[in-house]
């Protein structure tokens, strides 16, 4: 077990780590440039897909308020060890969930998704996160995936939400798309 310390958004964050977990040594670099482009505001809702150690849930919690934040995971360790560090950060009420993508997850109306989805393997995982998470955000609700790869994601998500902006940040792409419509882009090009 290690301990990272993260000081991300104004917020000194301790979190415990475990190997075999995603980034155990270190926050992340793509996570970062990730954060570095969300907006949180108290009381909005928040899903934090595929939340490793936690680290973008317990952030969310502590500047949208514990109640409305999701921390989910496909690897029940990572959402263990999540949940002892949103305690360990003063935010042990945040909802976490075990959880294939949004197979354990009711919720609907998220004002905001943040995923660094597994893009070392196939697109499998993140065209799902891409897809699923276009219908669990409210109107005006945004998606912020962070990648090494750049073509795949802005099309697919062009495809699905009919635009998206690109950050590029510390040899990272982040991707922003806000749900404009109730269905996807390519069924109205139809």
């Amino acid at each position: 077990m290690a301990t990272i310390v993260a000081e991300v958004l104004g917020q000194r964050l301790e979190l415990e780590t475990e190997p075999g977990l995603f980034s155990p040594e270190h926050a992340d670099r793509g996570t970062l440039a990730m954060l570095s482009c969300a907006h949180f505001e108290p009381g909005m809702k928040v899903l934090d897909l595929g939340c490793g150690c936690g680290l973008v849930g317990i952030l969310a919690a502590r500047l949208c308020g514990e109640g409305n934040v999701i921390l989910s995971d496909v690897d029940p360790l990572a959402v263990e060890v999540a949940a002892r560090n949103a305690a360990r950060n003063g935010v042990g009420g945040v909802k976490t969930a075990v959880s294939d993508g949004f197979s354990a997850i009711d919720e609907t109306g998220f004002d905001l998704i943040l995923s660094n989805p597994p893009y070392q393997s196939d697109f499998s995982v993140a065209k799902a996160f891409i897809e699923k998470g276009f219908n669990r955000l409210k109107l005006g609700g945004t998606l912020l995936m962070v990648t090494k790869r750049r073509e795949w994601y802005r099309n697919k998500l062009i495809a699905i939400f009919g635009g998206v902006r690109i950050h590029e940040i510390d040899g990272y792409h982040v991707f922003e798309a806000q749900r404009r419509d109730t269905r996807y882009a390519s069924s109205r090009a139809r």
